[in-house]
């Protein structure tokens, strides 16, 4: 499957830097708020970026490694969760709603059959993954579709509601240790390095989960650092997480903001962005995971995530709580007097001592 994404336009880049240091404030004052707002307005070639219908969408997907032990929860937990997601009772439903987020959910590939519902996209490519660790993940033509689907996804909220920004949540028990495996193959960084207690391994669980971590790295054979992005997503990527990759890529491609929240969206960004580099423009890293592999993911991606907040439980909620950094970036962007506008002196209109 073929995108084209290109980096936006830095025509307008002046123009847009001049607009924030004439603001009423020491330059760069607003520290991060300032980049933001440099990125927004090259994303959407505008002095005046705006937001339009932002959504978060949580891609839900199960893993055969699960069953394996390399969860604390059991596979059921998906399914689960994604009730709950559905019933409006998770941390993200909760964050969505204060925010003014709308939410869907994706069933990219979870082992459970959902009655049709509002806020509810089927895109089941299989009930759940293979266990990496006996085998791939998924098939070729399996990790193929799921690209396709999030993409499918992506356009059609651009074009029937003009979306123009996307937030990246996921579910999926099992996925942190995907999230790990990728980042050693990606990166080249250790594979214990990578590897985190996910939902909440007790010390027996965590060696566990490293031990069959290494065996399915020994069995897929992937040079670590080298390996190819797409060939790593059928090796050891969950279907959310795939799919996950092609939403992204869609979204760069219709020019939208993308909200990427911690370990495991980060790990499908850091894919996707393999396989297409410009897609690092249009991203907006939005928290630090508290999971070890996340740093060298984020590293890899030359990100500057906007919050460091012990987060690790996923579901989109880092993105979601750093929403409002967004909306506050482009309203000083839009709203904030100038130097000019307020009649204040700007200190470079003040003479410089004499030496």
């Amino acid at each position: 499957m073929f995108f084209h994404i290109s980096p936006p336009d830095t025509a307008l880049k002046t123009a847009l830097q001049q607009k924030i240091d004439r603001k009423t404030k020491p330059q760069g004052a607003l520290g991060q708020l300032e980049r933001l707002a440099l990125q927004a307005g090259l994303v959407q070639q505008s002095l005046e970026p705006q937001l339009r219908r932002p959504q978060m969408l949580v891609f839900a997907g199960d893993h055969g490694a699960a069953k394996a032990g390399v969860s604390a929860y059991p596979q059921e937990v998906t399914w689960q969760m994604v009730e709950n997601f559905l019933a409006g009772g998770a941390a993200i439903n909760v964050f969505c709603r204060a925010h003014g987020l709308e939410l869907a959910v994706v069933d990219a590939g979870v082992a459970h059959d959902f009655a049709p519902r509002p806020g509810l996209l089927s895109a089941k490519i299989a009930p759940g993954t293979a266990n990496y660790i006996e085998a791939p993940a998924m098939r070729a033509e399996q990790r193929d579709a799921a690209l396709a689907r999030g993409a499918e996804i992506v356009r059609t909220r651009a074009d029937d509601t003009g979306c123009n920004l996307l937030g990246f949540g996921e579910m999926g028990i099992g996925n942190t240790a995907s999230a790990a495996l990728l980042a050693h193959v990606l990166t080249g960084v250790p594979l214990d390095a990578c590897v985190g207690r996910g939902a909440g391994l007790d010390d027996a669980g965590l060696l566990r989960k490293r031990a069959l971590l290494q065996r399915a790295v020994a069995r897929a054979g992937l040079p670590a650092g080298g390996a190819a992005p797409l060939e790593a997503l059928a090796e050891f990527g969950g279907f959310e997480m795939v799919m996950m990759a092609g939403a992204m890529l869609a979204g760069a491609e219709a020019g939208m903001l993308l909200l990427i929240d911690g370990f495991i969206v980060s790990a499908a960004a850091l894919a996707a962005a393999r396989l297409y580099p410009a897609l690092t423009e249009y991203c907006v890293f939005c928290h630090r995971s508290a999971e070890p592999g996340h740093q060298a993911v984020l590293e890899a991606l030359g990100a500057q995530p906007l919050l460091d907040l012990g987060l690790r439980l996923g579901e989109g909620t880092g993105a979601a709580l750093a929403y409002p950094l967004l909306v506050s970036a482009l309203a000083f962007l839009r709203d904030m007097a100038s130097f000019e506008s307020a009649h204040i002196t700007d200190k470079s209109a003040v003479p410089s001592a004499a030496t």
